[in-house]
């Protein structure tokens, strides 16, 4: 790639990986808002193992985004993680539809998580140099914004299937796989520039921990405090069916969300090239800690309506730009490892945060998941605001 490439936020690589993630995100988002429904009601599972399998699934995405990322450095390769992660998270998808026991559905969600483990860390690597530092939140919140554009279509793509199959849920499984494997296509006409810099040996990337600088390390601590009380979205959107919003408003609250986060992505990542990515990120977690308060009271339509799109903008503040801080903060030879650390210690926090969730809606009271959520928001704040270096 060319320095005058490099200089455009939206050039071919960037584009081609967000179309990418557009048509994976429509087959994982099309599933999501169904997929807990399709546990309590069709497999009757428990609340708490949905929360179980989304800590487990999540974990095992994050666990092996740290071995990926290293793999990656130390090869000075991106694409072939890529195109592996991509297609075994195509495949999953009509595995789902056939289970018929959660256990079932645990294994087809681990699967997919595993491709999302094997791809994320060395496709972040390649968005960030495929643009010029001082470009990189905007290339990463246009990714996320493509990203979460597939994920306000694929909801509408799942509520015209329900309309077709007469709210049949497992044909919906099966459908996913088709925008799955277009993600995997596209990801065929992108063009892998050289690297200079391998390691050639494979090391276990833990043991690169010490060659990381205190200030990456303060973040990943924070961080890790929010994780370990921010459990999965399922919790959201069975919120909303709890307050009796039929299955078609729960799915079309959820796209309205997503396609604010997709609106707002490009914008926010753009703005914190500008203000710094702390700043940003702090009032992302301050939305947060408001929103979940918020679930943990609400009881009417309009709420949820309100608390929903305001989630949007908590994703659109931190998701993308998160990434790009973990990133500013890791040395160049290891952005892969960096942000594959991230996402490791946000994953194995997950299976705590969600495992916990799910005890406290079934033993204590659903509010009392959204309070435990937004506790840890509030010490991530606070650790960030006096410990964390600013990044821009």
């Amino acid at each position: 790639m060319n320095t005058e490439e490099k200089n455009e936020v939206l050039n071919p690589t960037v584009v081609k990986l967000g179309v990418v993630s557009f048509f994976a995100d429509i087959a994982s988002e099309m599933l999501y808002p169904i997929t807990p429904i399709f546990l309590t009601t069709i497999l009757g599972a428990s609340v708490t193992s949905v929360g179980i399998i989304e800590g487990v699934a999540e974990s095992i995405a994050s666990l092996l985004k740290t071995y990926s990322g290293a793999w990656s450095d130390s090869l000075s390769k991106r694409k072939p993680f890529i195109l592996i992660g991509y297609l075994l998270a195509a495949l999953s998808k009509p595995l789902i539809g056939a289970s018929t026991s959660w256990l079932g559905v645990l294994s087809a969600r681990a699967l997919d998580r595993t491709g999302k483990g094997i791809r994320s860390a060395p496709r972040d690597a390649l968005l960030a140099e495929s643009v010029s530092p001082e470009l990189r939140g905007a290339a990463f919140g246009w990714h996320r914004g493509m990203d979460t554009l597939g994920a306000a279509v694929g909801p509408l793509f799942a509520l015209y299937l329900l309309s077709t199959y007469a709210d049949n849920l497992r044909p919906l499984f099966y459908w996913a796989v088709v925008p799955g494997l277009l993600a995997v296509l596209v990801i065929f006409l992108i063009k892998e520039p050289p690297h200079t810099e391998s390691r050639k040996k494979i090391e276990n990337p833990f043991k690169l921990w010490p060659q990381f600088d205190p200030a990456f390390k303060k973040y990943i601590f924070s961080w890790g405090l929010f994780s370990l009380t921010n459990s999965s979205d399922v919790f959201l959107l069975l919120k909303a069916k709890q307050t009796g919003q039929s299955m078609s408003a729960v799915i079309i609250m959820y796209c309205a969300y997503n396609l604010l986060y997709a609106i707002s992505s490009p914008y926010l990542g753009k703005l914190s090239d500008v203000i710094g990515r702390k700043k940003l990120m702090l009032s992302g977690l301050l939305i947060f800690i408001l929103v979940y308060l918020g679930f943990g009271f609400a009881t009417e339509a309009w709420q949820l309506w309100v608390l929903f799109l305001l989630y949007g903008l908590y994703m659109g503040a931190t998701e993308g730009v998160g990434k790009a801080f973990a990133i500013d903060l890791a040395p160049k030879n290891l952005k892969a490892t960096g942000v594959g650390i991230l996402g490791t210690v946000t994953g194995l926090c997950t299976i705590v945060a969600s495992t916990a969730a799910g005890f406290l809606w079934d033993h204590v009271g659903s509010s009392w998941t959204f309070f435990y959520g937004a506790s840890g928001a509030l010490l991530c704040a606070c650790f960030l605001l006096f410990n964390a270096k600013r990044a821009s």
